[in-house]
């Protein structure tokens, strides 16, 4: 679309091409609406692409985010996506010394299997009926609660008739997490693979009064209905490109290289003003929807910026020749890499590791957890490579905020790793190093993004994925109708910093829609 050729008028402009923008331009196109979505970057996705990090290497990976668990498959059926999610035979395996003996938690292969996994490591019965309890009160919480994500938002007193459970509302909504956690599991194991959930992308102790932590487990363990999260075929860039034809076929059309500077609003209607190689130009519209962080949002419309947000997390992307075998030979790598396999997350690791984080200390044990889509989806390799045993592992660590790569980010990095790896190979009956493969330059296949890394990559305010703490999902003061309101009347905010945003769900998308088409 050239600069400088006046200005065009359409229904909705929204500002962003990630999965959220392009959701809401695909709703609002099949509704007949005049959509255009600017888009800064040459291509779309945001954070939710797939790539080939390393040159040579016929592997897409899914660089930044990388499993689906909270995308509603009525926004796939309403949208005639074609996009399919694959489920993971095992859950998670865990490794840990005890006795002096190299053994493990494998979770999943069956209910009997996972059951014997359990005595194996904790000598008796009590920590699986305690696991079978706690799960169960989290899936009838997912029941109730994963369908009003598509809804107007509920107030607290609705969801909390909707839930019907006490126990459950208290343990999830109104005590840290913590207590949850301490008062039904004794195994300090098991109690860190529970706490986990809540610890993704938020740097939070299992007793935060602020319960952050408690919103990120909720969103953690309601997806679909059950709380799986899934590998997508393709990569995460399947979605993205599945949902970018959707909205042009409906007719919306995307603007690559157009990066939003300013909106201007008048509460009738808005005009967005971007830049281009070429120039500037400017877009007017009844609807803005910005799909980008609440910072941006103030920032394009010169409204006083919140607090910043603050990542806490490292993104590790590798691609092996071979999986590395483990010190617990009791275990096949195949099994133990397929679902999450969790490193230096016991639970009294996790609260060492934030107690030193907190403190301006790299955590001298960096807790992490890994994942290899290729197993379950080796369509993400070139036929050479998967004929060959070659697999991916990305690799998520937490409890890393932002701050602490102030000082010099690459250098804090690649310290960083050095000690993450190091906590794997604790392990691994053989070095990881020894299974990397290689680019077309001879440099081995691993790269590592810090928060500063994702502020810059993906304008992350803070490197926080989640763009700002997770929200409850219900409505509070200010929250409006469907979470994407904001303070400019016809400007939405449908990128995950709204109410029921962060991670790859296109709820705020679908929201924002539907706000526009109500109106």
């Amino acid at each position: 679309m050239p600069a400088n050729e006046g200005t065009r008028t359409y229904d909705a402009v929204i500002v962003g091409g990630g999965h959220n923008g392009l959701v809401a331009a695909a709703y609002l196109a099949r509704a007949g609406r005049s959509v255009l979505v600017l888009e800064r970057l040459d291509h779309t996705g945001g954070a939710a692409v797939s790539t080939r990090p390393f040159a040579g290497v016929e592997a897409r990976l899914s660089r930044y985010s990388y499993l689906v668990s909270l995308l509603p498959q009525k926004i796939v059926r309403d949208l005639g996506l074609r996009f399919q999610v694959r489920g993971r035979t095992i859950s998670s395996y865990t490794p840990t010394e005890r006795g002096g003996r190299a053994t493990g938690l494998l979770v999943g292969g069956g209910e009997q299997r996972t059951r014997e996994a359990f005595a194996r490591l904790t000598g008796g019965e009590r920590e699986y009926a305690a696991w079978e309890r706690f799960y169960g009160m989290t899936a009838r919480v997912a029941e109730r609660v994963f369908p009003t994500l598509t809804e107007p938002l509920p107030g607290r007193d609705e969801l909390r008739r909707r839930i019907d459970d006490d126990t459950a509302w208290r343990a999830l909504f109104e005590e840290p997490i913590g207590v949850a956690v301490e008062e039904n599991f004794t195994d300090d194991l098991v109690r860190g693979v529970v706490l986990t959930d809540a610890l993704i992308g938020t740097f939070a102790d299992a007793h935060d009064p602020s319960l952050a932590q408690n919103r990120c487990f909720l969103y953690h363990v309601i997806g679909g209905g059950t709380g799986a999260w899934d590998v997508p075929v393709g990569g995460m860039g399947a979605l993205t490109d599945a949902l970018a034809a959707a909205a042009r076929s409906a007719g919306a059309v995307i603007a690559t290289g157009h990066e939003a500077v300013r909106v201007d609003s008048d509460g009738k209607t808005a005009e967005v003003t971007y830049r281009t190689a070429d120039g500037e130009g400017v877009a007017a519209a009844r609807h803005v929807l910005v799909n980008a962080s609440p910072h941006e949002l103030a920032t394009l419309m010169g409204d006083a910026a919140p607090e910043p947000a603050e990542g806490a997390q490292l993104k590790v992307n590798m691609l092996l020749t071979r999986l590395p075998r483990l010190r617990d030979d009791s275990v096949d790598p195949r099994e133990a890499f397929a679902g999450t396999f969790h490193i230096a997350e016991g639970y009294r690791q996790l609260a060492t590791a934030h107690a030193q984080a907190a403190a301006g200390e790299l955590p001298a044990a960096p807790p992490s957890e890994i994942y290899c889509h290729s197993l379950t989806d080796p369509s993400i390799l070139g036929p050479g490579l998967a004929g060959r045993g070659y697999q991916t592992l990305t690799l998520f660590g937490l409890h890393t905020p932002a701050r602490l790569f102030d000082r010099d980010n690459d250098a804090v990095r690649e310290e960083l790793l050095k000690s993450t790896l190091a906590q794997l190979d604790a392990h691994l009956a053989e070095p990881l190093a020894d299974c990397l493969a290689t680019d077309a330059d001879g440099r081995p296949c691993i790269e590592a993004k810090t928060p500063l890394d994702l502020e810059r990559d993906l304008r992350l305010p803070g490197g926080n994925i989640f763009h700002r703490a997770l929200s409850w999902p219900y409505a509070q003061e200010g929250t409006g109708r469907w979470g994407v309101e904001t303070a400019h009347p016809g400007v939405l905010l449908c990128g995950a910093g709204a109410v029921r945003g962060g991670g790859v769900s296109g709820v705020p998308g679908h929201n924002a829609a539907m706000a526009v088409l109500e109106s």
